[in-house]
């Protein structure tokens, strides 16, 4: 079945609305980048490990909160 202009644009919205939680090389790979920026001294993984996820995880809840309309009659518009 062909997509219609309205179901493509349904699904590109959805997919920019749902975000997944940071996977744990995410996670890794920014807990490293924070351990570069202390200047690589030994001893904080756990530290470095626990900002990373929190600030992965406001980044991916500030990405979904951006993508919603922020008022009532914008979201009835699109369920319409």
């Amino acid at each position: 079945m062909p997509k219609t202009r309205e179901s493509s644009s349904l699904a590109a919205r959805k997919s920019q609305t749902v975000k997944t939680p940071p996977t744990r090389e995410e996670i890794a790979l920014r807990a490293y980048h924070i351990y570069l920026e202390r200047g690589g001294a030994p001893g904080n993984q756990l530290e470095d490990w626990t900002r990373a996820e929190r600030e992965l995880l406001e980044q991916a809840g500030k990405v979904r909160r951006e993508a919603e309309p922020k008022s009532i009659a914008a979201k009835v518009r699109l369920i319409a």
